[in-house]
């Protein structure tokens, strides 16, 4: 077992002193400090920890991070097997059964048995920093994750309850289509039906709808979603309600789900679910959607192991499928570089692939 004290960073936030871990929900509800990590397949990890401080993301520190270089990745559908999916799935919204669903596939490459997540995080907070950037490290309970998420899953501030679906993505905010803009509001009412579950009546809102945000490499359509939670209602209702995330799955949900299930060919585990805090004493938490995000599979003996990343595109009837091939590429460029170890900061604070 790799010998790497548990931890949990959430921006400028460091958690440690590992006190316990379960799958219960319902612990969110109870008392402390929780780093919480939700697999797009349904499993929940909930780690509580002593000790949380304010230190920011260290630097990085030269040998820390031995990433897999940018050729050695493969991806769970090729470009064939991505673009002949997207077609199926534009036969499913022809037949009706759907309007969007959103297409994945995983990375994964060979990482060095002693590669440790929290270094990787301080590549990122530097080559692709991110709003809801996040690592947890539980490498005795199998987690090991370090997000760059732009995407908030939900955010809780006692009864007030806010989600931040991403729908459309492009270089510049002159690429973004008339499809990216009718996605976003398909899956804004989504997220409103699935927050209406346990919002008390009438305080479902929207205040920002396809509001364009700058991230590094690209742009996206950011909506908002708020609400006020039922009396009786809390963590558990609310992640059962809203997960997995609407901007991951489709329109209407069951069905993208029964689709994406045929279709894709790796599990997504960690990517498009949910990764974030919850701190029980002050009825607060943020949870980020996970994408744009590395996790490691250790080996049998808890060592060797591949670090893995997903990336994916919403498909609607309007998609080209070697569009959608190229979004996901997009998605995935900087990132793959700056795990790689060969992306630098230049001294006028941009970046610089070598």
């Amino acid at each position: 077992m790799l010998d790497l004290p548990p931890l949990a960073r959430f921006g400028d936030r460091l958690a440690t002193g590992l006190l316990d871990v379960t799958s219960d929900p319902a612990a969110l509800e109870s008392e402390g400090f929780w780093a919480v990590s939700a697999d797009f397949e349904g499993r929940l990890t909930c780690a509580r920890f002593a000790e949380v401080r304010t230190e920011p993301v260290p630097a990085p520190a030269p040998g820390a991070w031995r990433g897999p270089a940018v050729g050695d990745w493969t991806s769970s559908l090729d470009r064939a097997a991505y673009t002949t999916a997207v077609g199926r799935i534009r036969a499913h919204i022809a037949a009706g059964e759907v309007y969007q669903a959103n297409l994945c596939r995983v990375l994964s490459a060979p990482v060095h048995p002693g590669a440790d997540v929290d270094a990787l995080t301080a590549l990122l907070a530097r080559g692709n920093p991110a709003p809801y950037a996040g690592t947890i490290r539980l490498p005795g309970h199998g987690v090991e994750i370090a997000t760059a998420s732009p995407e908030l899953f939900l955010r809780r501030d006692g009864r007030t309850v806010e989600s931040g679906p991403i729908k459309g993505t492009g270089r510049t905010e002159a690429d973004l289509l008339e499809k990216d803009y009718a996605e976003n509001v398909m899956i804004v009412d989504l997220v409103r039906n699935d927050l209406g579950r346990v919002c008390a009546t009438g305080t479902v809102t929207v205040p920002d709808l396809c509001a364009v945000e700058k991230h590094p490499g690209l742009v996206h359509l950011v909506s908002a979603v708020r609400g006020e939670l039922r009396a009786g209602t809390g963590w558990p209702e609310l992640l059962d309600a809203a997960f997995p995330p609407g901007s991951v799955t489709g329109a209407p949900k069951p069905s993208a789900l029964r689709i994406i299930d045929a279709l894709e060919t790796a599990p997504r585990g960690p990517y498009c679910g949910g990764v974030g805090w919850v701190d029980a004493d002050r009825g607060t938490g943020e949870l980020a959607v996970g994408i744009r995000t590395f996790w490691i599979d250790r080996g049998a003996d808890g060592a060797a192991g591949r670090l893995r990343f997903g990336t994916g595109a919403g498909i609607t009837w309007g998609s080209d499928p070697d569009g959608e091939w190229r979004e996901t590429e997009l998605k995935t460029s900087r990132l793959l570089t700056v795990a790689s170890g060969a992306y630098e900061a230049t001294g006028t604070g941009e970046a610089l692939a070598t």
